[in-house]
């Protein structure tokens, strides 16, 4: 398994997450979400909402970034307070991997890393959601212990997604 150093984020880290946020994104709902939704959600739209996101961050609110040979190669936010849906479990509002450390193990690091911040915190579980559609993201969040508890629909202000709950429960 290749090695990643995990850390909290800082600001000066919100262009390169937003960045990635952007690739990996756009790579994974190219054939999901609309094209309006693909050609909004740029960079420049994402950077200020990270650079929030960051400055926010509490314990309760980790963003957590992945450092490989000295650059982020992946992210992962979570949320102590989630939407009803998740039935008082926090959510994992982000989790990215690059594509080119994908299957090395850094998608497993991230989520147990702020599944156990999160837990830390006192969540009685986690659950994050997951676009119908992603198979390989279902199909790891199965693989990591993750199981299907629901399904509701993300109202997002540029696309409406249909999305499934996978909850890790304590």
């Amino acid at each position: 398994m290749t090695s990643f150093y995990l850390r909290p984020a800082t600001l000066s880290d919100a262009e390169t997450i937003a960045a990635l946020h952007v690739a990996v994104w756009r790579q994974t709902y190219r054939h999901l979400a609309p094209p309006h939704a693909v050609a909004t959600l740029t960079e420049a739209y994402r950077l200020p909402l990270w650079q929030a996101r960051i400055r926010e961050a509490l314990a309760d609110s980790p963003v957590i970034v992945a450092e490989q040979a000295g650059r982020i190669a992946g992210f992962g936010a979570g949320m102590l307070q989630a939407p009803p849906v998740y039935e008082g479990r926090a959510e994992i509002g982000s989790l990215y991997v690059a594509p080119d450390v994908k299957r090395q193990g850094l998608g497993r690091l991230l989520l147990e890393h702020v599944k156990a911040l999160l837990l830390a915190q006192g969540a009685r579980g986690v659950g994050l959601g997951v676009v119908r559609g992603n198979d390989p993201a279902i199909a790891f969040y199965q693989a990591m212990g993750g199981r299907i508890a629901g399904a509701y629909v993300d109202p997002g202000k540029h696309w409406r997604s249909d999305n499934l709950l996978m909850v890790f429960d304590a």
